[in-house]
């Protein structure tokens, strides 16, 4: 029996790469004739696409969960994504869930939902253990995350073959898979129609094209996207330090069609724990990109990933980390508390760093970024910088990855040149 589902509401937690699974999902229940619901309140089917990298996003998604059955008794619930792949049995159990779906079972939501009976639960999932589980390729722009409605975030690849000691992702994931060429080169066509900036993305996004038997490579991919299309900009995501090869960069330090703006994961400035963590460079060879990258583009943004915490990371080593992050040329920095992850090897560690100094080793970090960050945009008054305007009224984003507070208003999606101030609180000011 036909399931009257009327509108749906999608909600998505965490990464880039789970807001454009969510924008696949929405384009799937609208072919099956759903109608986008405005609000949580106002759907007939509430999906909430998550995230498990952390025990507070976790968190985050029971409150929100509980928070949809209270306010809309009568919503359906449907549980997907990262936590759903993980723990399908723990999310089942809370009050108002009706589906789980899995990351290795998303792309038959759509179906599910339209053609289930009524009250017929589903908690279809791969087990987390099955590292080489297949899982579908879902793909389909986004509008950016910060809610600007001007840099579309494209997916063009997914999952990841590493085993860091510390990450869930793998396992809720699969493995490392590309979306096709032929598709990517499409898709940014189309959308190089209708915005100036476009964001690639992925889970391990330097990974892209390294299937078995493909001989073609992210920077091969790049390339053509500048030869055969019309976007103005281009903008990557995260790209472990060892893909950011010579080739990578020398391309986007010629074409002014690349934002200048480099992030690579670092999550541990000591050797030891870079070790312990099965991260496959040492602090030398990180070095070496980053310095790569500076001294190639100049004025680039260059930020990191970095974890502190980390199971039996020693007052020595977080200070060796601490050094090592301080004496490169970083513009920002993503400082992540380490968060045990069921499942993972970091997890039964038994030398597990207290609380209270997770903490305080997160504050040094967030203070050294801050600073960082302060004498980036400094440096920045008085020159002269490319940006897209958002949709946000007033704000550009520069190529360096600042937001400009505009002197007067201009159209969002326009990608301007805007003369440097002055500082605001969090970013810069363009001349009057």
């Amino acid at each position: 029996m036909k399931i009257t589902v009327g509108k749906y509401f999608v909600q998505n937690f965490g990464c880039r790469a789970t807001q454009a699974d969510g924008a696949a999902l929405e384009s799937l229940l609208a072919a099956k004739g759903l109608e986008v619901a405005g609000a949580r309140s106002g759907a007939d089917l509430v999906v909430l696409n998550t995230c498990t990298v952390t025990s507070a996003a976790d968190d985050d998604v029971r409150q929100t969960i509980r928070r949809v059955h209270r306010e809309n008794p009568t919503a359906r619930i449907l549980v997907t994504g990262c936590y759903a792949q993980r723990a399908p049995e723990e999310l089942a159990s809370l009050p108002g869930v009706e589906w789980v779906v899995g990351n290795s079972h998303k792309n038959q939501i759509a179906d599910l939902v339209t053609l289930a009976s009524d009250h017929t639960p589903y908690h279809g999932n791969i087990h987390v253990g099955d590292i080489f589980a297949q899982h579908e390729f879902l793909s389909a722009p986004v509008e950016d995350a910060a809610g600007d409605r001007t840099r579309p975030n494209l997916k063009i690849q997914d999952g990841c073959n590493n085993r860091c000691s510390f990450c869930i992702i793998p396992f809720v994931r699969g493995r490392s898979r590309s979306a096709p060429a032929e598709q990517v080169v499409a898709q940014v066509r189309s959308l190089s129609r209708r915005y100036r900036e476009i964001v690639l993305s992925g889970i391990n996004l330097g990974r892209w094209g390294r299937e078995p038997g493909s001989r073609i490579r992210l920077a091969d991919l790049l390339r053509r996207l500048l030869a055969e299309t019309e976007v103005q900009r281009l903008r990557l995501s995260s790209v472990e330090p060892m893909d950011f090869s010579d080739d990578l960069l020398g391309m986007m330090a010629e074409s002014s069609r690349f934002a200048p703006h480099v992030h690579a994961p670092l999550q541990s400035g000591c050797d030891r724990t870079l070790r312990r963590m099965h991260r496959k460079y040492r602090p030398r060879h990180y070095a070496d990109r980053v310095l790569k990258a500076r001294a190639l583009m100049p004025l680039a943004a260059i930020g990191a990933d970095v974890m502190v915490g980390f199971p039996g990371e020693t007052d020595a080593d977080f200070e060796e980390s601490r050094a090592f992050i301080e004496s490169l040329p970083f513009t920002y920095l993503h400082v992540f508390t380490y968060s045990e992850r069921p499942g993972t090897p970091a997890a039964a560690d038994t030398a597990q760093v207290p609380i209270p100094v997770r903490k305080e080793r997160n504050r040094v970090l967030r203070e050294l970024a801050a600073a960082r960050n302060l004498a980036f945009r400094r440096s920045m008054v008085g020159r002269t910088l490319s940006a897209v305007t958002l949709h946000e009224t007033g704000i550009a984003l520069s190529g360096n990855y600042l937001k400009v507070e505009l002197a007067t208003p201009r159209q969002a999606n326009q990608i301007v040149d805007l003369p440097i101030g002055d500082l605001t609180a969090a970013g810069l000011r363009e001349s009057q």
